[in-house]
């Protein structure tokens, strides 16, 4: 029975129902009107209703440190919220009280942790006047506690469970208690102790100076990668993917039981071969996966847990590798779309006795690439994500029939699993630079935050509630590499820049080499941040704009203004234009939907933009604008456009398309007559991010090969090209892009400083059960 059920626990608040405002430090907050007003403001300042519910968690916890998980736990516990969302909630309420994120007075940043106020609290009462002030919770002095509350590891929000009899927050905290349980109702509940009215600074009890119990353990601990967890139907073991630290020689696939022991070797390829993907059949006596070598093969085996050798199912592409599925009753398998031009567009059946294909008839177009099929339990369904990396999961009949949306997202989902009932989906989305579990309800379209930080992949055994995962925890940073062909293929003298203990990501070089603009959460928050790379001291954040964490920001041919997708100090999302040098910033009004805004690009006429946008349920478009006067209109369109960029020496555009190979080009007018295909191979499909075109018009794309684990290679036609470079055989880059100069002779790349990945396991969190309270209309 939770705190909430048990009548022995003492819940009556201390001071009158009526009380619906407060006072933090100089400013006065009304929470039913969603008002802030700050001394000297000529009128309160509204914020969203999601900002007022990080408030009051802030509030509940004065003095202590709210983690970013708690945050999004607690105000967030029914949505998939987007990237930035506490980042918008935070940088709103310090916009409303008046202050500075470098002279923090009200709100404070704790690096990789979360958030705290600094402020006094006081609760207000028309009736009774006022109260005594509540003020931030503070560690005795002889306090024999292991960390102060301001060195402590961010806090995870707790029910309202009080010890002893101390003034408790009321009404609007109290809705935060509630929401906070039906997200959290598996973590370990602890009791928070309040300071008395006139008396001196409280003790915090032991448990919130303690990290909060794991609803997870991690089951393998080696150095390197352990990856794509399949379970065993019952549970009892787990099959993964390993990767030796510092290896590109291959992975193979091993076995153990659903604790720390010891695996065993299922498949032992040679060296530069991949064993990856393991599916376990439901009826538990064998696995399938993928065996590839890159470049030269790709194909589907199936391997007896009883013993035997392995055997050969079908042969794909080792470009475009398949994702694949076990029917329920473990006589088919279900792959994703085939690539362009390749087949039939849809999923297709593979009848293990027969070896016969079918796909399956539910209106799939060849604009249409479906992957990660999978049966529900049941045999009932077969859901899937379509238009990855920016897509949506879909579910149709298992025998065919209408596809239907379950979510409307366009989000980057890392990996998935039905529930055993079938009632239910466990998705891995990133959130806010990082990736996070949550359960999707498919009868009431309700979300459920599992609070488990940096997972992904998830799994989930047939006939047990029990869930594995991936864990990844990577530290990137920024590095400068020659372009210059290295001929010992043992990679090239890599420079980091701007070094930190954060995140460091997206970097993009000017076009005269001068300057770099990237994204890191080395403050904290995930901010842009500009520097001379010749001058370490030169760097500097760029105030108030967070900018999303998918696109590279894009310089102007003049290199005194960039563009960026992100969200301002308002709390505002849409397309910027940044002048780094000084700091301005100027939102640009756009005829896109702010939710739909992805990137965009300068073109030579200063009238006119490229933008790319989503369209309807799953597509995106490149869209050409013309400024007519202050007014923004749309000029022509191109569908299925994943990413583009302006080759300034040809005067061209460069563009990829939504789930297919290769490159294309079109005019600067994007006149259909002139689109054409550039090169037909790369990039694929899955790294549209990862090429650039510098400013001679040489395109550069960076790959993973079997014995590099960042390449580069000249893509194009019309040129000779060099072999591929290899510019670090071990340190793995990041798929969200990079640059180039060629002036300088040099690439910019976010490389892991530091990365490894681990397998985590627990019991199937059983789904939140909501319970409207009646202050949970403030947090709507």
């Amino acid at each position: 029975m939770s705190s909430l059920e048990d009548p022995r626990v003492d819940r009556s608040p201390d001071i009158p129902a009526s009380a619906d405002r407060l006072r933090i430090g100089d400013c006065l907050v009304d929470v039913p009107l969603r008002e802030i007003t700050a001394p000297g403001a000529r009128r309160p300042f509204r914020i969203t209703p999601k900002s007022m519910g990080v408030l009051l968690a802030l509030v509940e916890q004065a003095g202590r440190v709210v983690s970013r998980d708690a945050l999004l736990a607690g105000v967030w516990p029914d949505t998939l919220p987007t990237n930035d969302v506490i980042t918008q909630a935070i940088t709103q309420l310090r916009k409303a009280f008046g202050e500075q994120r470098d002279n923090p007075r009200y709100i404070e940043t704790i690096a990789k942790n979360g958030y705290r106020l600094l402020a006094e609290v006081e609760w207000l009462d028309g009736d009774a006047g006022v109260q005594p002030p509540v003020p931030p919770v503070q560690v005795a002095a002889a306090a024999p506690s292991p960390a102060t509350v301001g060195t402590a590891p961010a806090i995870d929000l707790p029910p309202t469970a009080v010890a002893g009899k101390g003034n408790r927050m009321k009404g609007a905290a109290l809705a935060l208690a509630a929401l906070t349980l039906m997200a959290l109702a598996a973590s370990a509940l602890w009791l928070a102790q309040r300071t008395r009215p006139g008396a001196a600074a409280a003790q915090v009890p032991a448990a919130a100076t303690t990290a909060p119990a794991r609803a997870y353990q991690l089951i393998t601990s080696s150095p390197g990668f352990e990856i794509f967890p399949a379970l065993s139907p019952d549970a009892s073991q787990v099959a993964y993917v390993v990767m030796p630290d510092g290896s590109t020689g291959g992975s193979r696939i091993v076995v153990q039981t659903t604790d720390q022991s010891q695996p065993r070797p299922l498949t032992d390829p040679p060296r530069g071969t991949w064993d990856s993907a393991p599916a376990w059949a439901p009826n538990g006596r064998e696995i399938a996966f993928l065996r590839v070598v890159p470049g030269e093969s790709c194909r589907v085996m199936i391997m007896s847990l009883s013993g035997g050798a392995e055997r050969e199912l079908t042969r794909c592409e080792p470009q475009s590798r398949p994702s694949f599925d076990w029917s329920p009753d473990s006589g088919s398998l279900v792959f994703s779309s085939l690539a362009a031009g390749s087949g039939p567009p849809g999923l297709r059946l593979l009848d293990l006795a027969t070896g016969r294909w079918r796909h399956l008839a539910y209106g799939a177009t060849r604009r249409d690439v479906d992957h990660l099929p999978r049966f529900s339990p049941d045999g009932k369904w077969i859901a899937f994500i379509r238009n990855a990396p920016l897509g949506d999961l879909w579910r149709i009949p298992a025998g065919g029939g209408k596809a239907e949306p379950l979510t409307r997202q366009r989000a980057e989902f890392r990996g998935w699993d039905w529930t055993p009932d079938s009632k239910a989906i466990v998705l891995g989305r990133r959130v806010d630079g990082h990736t996070r579990l949550y359960r999707l309800d498919i009868a009431t379209g309700g979300l459920q935050d599992f609070g488990v930080e940096d997972a992904q992949t998830p799994s989930i055994a047939v006939k047990a509630d029990a869930l594995a995962f991936v864990q990844r925890k990577p530290r990137f940073g920024i590095y400068r590499l020659p372009l210059d062909p290295d001929d010992s293929g043992g990679g090239m003298a890599a420079e980091r820049l701007f070094a930190s203990s954060g995140r460091d990501v997206l970097p993009a070089v000017s076009p005269d080499g001068t300057q770099l603009l990237f994204a890191s959460d080395r403050s904290g928050d995930f901010g842009l941040w500009w520097g001379d790379p010749d001058r370490p001291d030169s760097l500097r954040l760029i105030e108030g704009l967070h900018p999303e964490s998918r696109h590279l920001p894009v310089w102007s041919r003049d290199s005194r203004r960039a563009l960026v997708v992100g969200t301002d100090h308002q709390g505002h999302f849409g397309l910027f234009e940044v002048q780094p040098e000084n700091g301005q910033i100027a939102a640009l009004s756009l005829p896109v939907k702010s939710e739909e805004l992805l990137t965009a690009a300068y073109l030579p006429d200063p009238r006119q933009l490229l933008v790319i946008a989503g369209s309807g349920n799953d597509g995106q478009r490149l869209l050409l604008l013309e400024k007519n006067g202050n007014r923004w209109r749309t000029l022509t369109a191109l569908e299925d456009v994943s990413a583009v960029k302006v080759d300034w020496s040809q005067q061209r555009l460069l563009f990829t398309r939504l789930g297919e190979d290769g490159l294309w080009q079109a005019d600067l007018a994007l006149s259909p007559a002139s689109v054409r295909i550039v090169d037909r191979q790369y990039p694929v499909s899955d790294r549209y991010h990862t090429w650039t075109v510098s400013g001679d018009g040489q395109i550069e794309y960076l790959e993973y090969l079997a014995s590099c684990a960042a390449s580069l290679r000249h893509i194009g036609g019309g040129r000779s090209h060099p072999r591929p470079r290899c510019l670090q055989p071990q340190q793995l880059a990041t798929v969200s892009g990079f640059s180039a100069n060629r002036r300088n002779r040099v690439v910019y790349l976010a490389l892991a400083a530091e990365d490894g990945a681990d397998i985590g396991f627990m019991p199937l969190p059983e789904a939140a059960k909501t319970k409207q309270r009646d202050w949970s209309k403030y947090l709507l």
